[in-house]
């Protein structure tokens, strides 16, 4: 990850809000555990916090909101193509997976 996407992490562990605007890129190619797609604290699955898989992908977080809403923001998205984790929070970013 970048240094503006390290400060977007650290903000998110640390619960603080992240800085908006300042954008972030971040990968994993490897693809990512498994997640709730709606609550950026969630340890595991339960009936409402949308856990989904996601494969390998790159990460921008950090836009400004307006940016998000190019993207679906489905509690339950497609994960093979362009999404918003986490929307609706501080925390949201768009999730893009690569084969």
């Amino acid at each position: 990850m970048d240094k503006a996407a390290l400060e977007w992490a650290e903000a998110w562990m640390g619960h603080k809000p992240p800085n908006v605007g300042k954008i972030g890129f971040m990968y994993m190619l490897e693809g990512g555990t498994d997640a709730s797609n709606t609550d950026p604290y969630a340890q595991k699955t339960t009936k409402g916090n949308h856990w989904i898989k996601t494969g390998p992908h790159v990460m921008i977080v950090g836009a400004e909101p307006g940016f998000y809403d190019m993207y679906p923001k489905n509690a339950q998205p497609d994960t093979a193509v362009p999404y918003v984790m986490w929307p609706g929070t501080p925390y949201q970013h768009l999730m893009i997976p690569i084969k």
